[in-house]
């Protein structure tokens, strides 16, 4: 892997941030200290272990009552995971899917378009993908790349993501209209929890494999994606497709609120409302207007 330049993180107002060199094995203190709290994240200590194992295995035995009501009744679910870079997409998704029948619950996760799908409408590689009766899909990005890494590194022109911002509601209202329970998932991270995740990357050599130079770039363009996001989220959260912003500086809550979202929403037989629980406001958060944060 290429040796990385060192790169500084940019400032925001009203504070300076320390130099940051991701091939230094040494994590400056005043970002690992900020890890939690960055973006001003609501809870001063992440979820105990034993907590967070109790409260994923309720979950869970509840998303299989919901994976065999989705057989029998020939539901179609798909449920799209967007977020920082870093965020704990993958993770999320690990830990829904992860005692679901692989043959009924599928991950989508996307390479690079080929030249072949370059030359085709937009979303048509999308739609290969979505379920027939008695699936859950879930996308590990999805057609959002447009509105994200496609904007911000410039791999698509200011018409092609405004034409995706105005098509986008209408292409998922058309999936909802045609009975898919349906639903959007951001992850938002604070900078320095960001920084934490890809210097880990950096240096484990069991997640190397995890930092790209999209990544690399992205430590530097923190400005440009927060812009990117609030424009996607302003444009595409409608009364038929909402977006839920979760906060996930803790990635143990994080998990549990993105899978008690969906078991939230839909009804199942045998379903254990006190399994389920409730939101979190603190964390997540949809209503009107996604840009605002959770209370």
């Amino acid at each position: 892997m290429a040796k990385a330049d060192p790169q500084k993180i940019p400032q925001r107002k009203k504070s300076a941030k320390p130099s940051f060199d991701i091939d230094d094995p040494k994590l400056p203190a005043a970002i690992a200290d900020a890890e939690l709290s960055a973006g001003g994240y609501p809870y001063e200590k992440k979820l105990k272990r034993e907590d967070f194992e109790a409260q994923l295995e309720a979950l869970q035995i509840e998303l299989v009552k919901l994976q065999v009501h989705a057989g029998k009744a020939g539901e179609r679910i798909v449920v799209v995971f967007e977020g920082r870079d870093a965020a704990g997409k993958g993770s999320c998704i690990g830990r829904f899917r992860e005692h679901l029948n692989p043959r009924h619950a599928r991950v989508v996760a996307l390479t690079k378009p080929t030249e072949t799908e370059r030359g085709q409408w937009y979303f048509q590689r999308y739609v290969a993908h979505l379920p027939t009766k008695g699936e859950i899909v879930l996308f590990d990005r999805s057609w959002y790349n447009r509105a994200g890494v496609e904007k911000v590194m410039g791999f698509a022109t200011e018409d092609q993501v405004a034409d995706f911002l105005r098509e986008a509601p209408a292409f998922e209202g058309m999936l909802v209209r045609d009975g898919i329970r349906f639903f959007k998932i951001y992850l938002e991270i604070g900078q320095e929890t960001q920084l934490v995740r890809f210097h880990e990357r950096r240096h484990d050599p069991l997640k190397r494999w995890k930092i790209t130079d999209i990544d690399l770039a992205a430590m530097v363009r923190w400005d440009d994606y927060t812009q990117a996001k609030e424009e996607m989220l302003r444009f595409t959260h409608t009364a038929v497709a909402p977006w839920t912003v979760i906060l996930a500086n803790d990635q143990r809550r994080a998990r549990l609120e993105a899978i008690r979202l969906v078991l939230t929403a839909l009804d199942y037989e045998g379903k254990d409302a006190k399994a389920v629980g409730k939101l979190d406001p603190k964390i997540s958060g949809s209503g009107t207007n996604p840009l605002e944060r959770p209370a």
